[in-house]
């Protein structure tokens, strides 16, 4: 059998579904075996309230995300004070509570975003 008759399905961000993009950053989306799967890109200075939220008109997301940071450093602050920073090559988990984000440093921010990737940045 070939790959086509398997049903085999090979995507790539190149090529994705679907760009939302804003001020110094951008989320690629690919909808592949019944999943939403996304790639955060963002330039140092991106702060998710700044570039996000403000034309939303929220201050903090409420998405839950399970992904993996593939590039850079960014955080996690929560309402509460709580600030966690998120390093390459580590996997996270971020729950539905309010929370802003920013890139830490000099360098881009990459993350693959295994859930919450249909609802963020809409």
């Amino acid at each position: 059998m070939d790959t086509e008759q398997l049903g085999v399905i090979l995507k790539r961000f190149e090529a994705p579904d679907e760009v939302r993009t804003f001020e110094k950053g951008k989320f690629e989306i690919v909808q592949i075996g019944g999943l939403t799967i996304g790639r955060a890109s963002y330039q140092p200075g991106w702060k998710w309230s700044e570039h996000v939220g403000r034309a939303a008109g929220e201050t903090h997301c409420r998405v839950e995300h399970v992904g993996l940071v593939i590039a850079g450093t960014a955080t996690a602050a929560f309402k509460d004070g709580t600030v966690v920073e998120m390093h390459a090559g580590e996997l996270f988990y971020i729950p539905a509570e309010p929370h802003d984000s920013w890139v830490v440093g000099d360098e881009q921010y990459v993350s693959l975003h295994f859930l919450g990737a249909d609802h963020y940045a809409k």
